[in-house]
């Protein structure tokens, strides 16, 4: 059999399925294999070291299936571990050419086009606003944005458990949301800081004044990982491209075909992997 390069997929669980949609979907003639570390999630309340120690290892094992480029489709792991994997890690691996991303800075750089008022408000899990990554990338970007964090502590769960659509979560949706607009109601846009959280979107611009937008990451995610592709012919020309798919998940496989679709948008077929 032909060796196959694919690019690689990571997240906690189901979450950076969104961001693979619209990656596949603009660039489906790569091949991709995509890791749902299920079996230790959710990472948004561990600590900076533990979500290092998961994401290095979920990391080295792509870079052992062949993936010369791991996408961290989670913004937990992007902001907790992906700076040290790049400055510490990668350059004393056996293959130090090969490369990690994140989803943090490519929504930094674009986040200024959306706002007039230069007040953007950051939705996302404790651990990645606790981070204050959002905050330094945009304020790298964008000096004159000011940024408002609002921490959604259970919102991952009710997603990952199908609760999103009860009454419940309407409650608690409307409480964060009612959060951020009452510290700062100046603000023209809200980003979605967690990949989990566009399977909420419309709940989320219901319970927002209609001049707010709602800035999801995935087509920005995948149109960032384009040009870099553009940019980088000696990256490019590593991957292979059968347009083929293959998807593993550290808990149950079946469980996660079950729930997956929803995240994708198509149906799912993952294979178990002990790590």
């Amino acid at each position: 059999m032909q060796a196959t390069h694919p690019i690689g997929v990571f997240d906690s669980g189901y979450g950076g399925l969104t961001v693979f949609k619209s990656i596949a979907d603009k660039l489906p003639q790569y091949d991709y294999i995509y890791l749902g570390d299920n079996g230790r999630a959710p990472y948004g309340n561990r600590s900076f070291e533990t979500v290092h120690e998961y994401t290095l290892e979920c990391v080295e094992w792509f870079f052992k299936m062949g993936c010369p480029l791991v996408v961290l489709a989670c913004n937990t792991a992007s902001a907790k571990a992906l700076r040290t994997i790049q400055q510490q890690d990668l350059p004393h691996m056996e293959d130090p050419s090969k490369r990690v991303l994140g989803v943090i800075r490519p929504t930094a750089e674009v986040i200024g086009n959306y706002t007039k008022t230069r007040h953007v408000g950051v939705l996302g899990t404790k651990g990645t606003i606790n981070s204050g990554s959002y905050e330094i990338e945009i304020s790298n970007q964008f000096p004159d944005i000011e940024v408002h964090q609002q921490a959604c502590p259970i919102w991952v769960p009710l997603i990952e458990n199908g609760e999103h659509n009860s009454e419940g979560a309407d409650f608690f949706i409307k409480k964060y949301l009612d959060e951020l607009i009452t510290k700062a109601p100046q603000i023209d846009t809200v980003l979605l800081a967690c990949t989990h959280y566009p399977i909420i979107i419309d709940k989320i611009k219901s319970h927002l004044p209609e001049n707010i937008k709602v800035v999801a990451q995935g087509d920005i995610v995948a149109d960032s990982l384009e040009h870099y592709l553009q940019r980088h012919s000696e990256m490019e020309s590593r991957l292979t491209k059968n347009s083929t798919m293959q998807f593993f998940t550290t808990d149950d496989a079946n469980d996660f075909n079950a729930h997956a679709s929803a995240f994708f948008g198509r149906p799912v077929q993952s294979n178990h992997l002990a790590i």
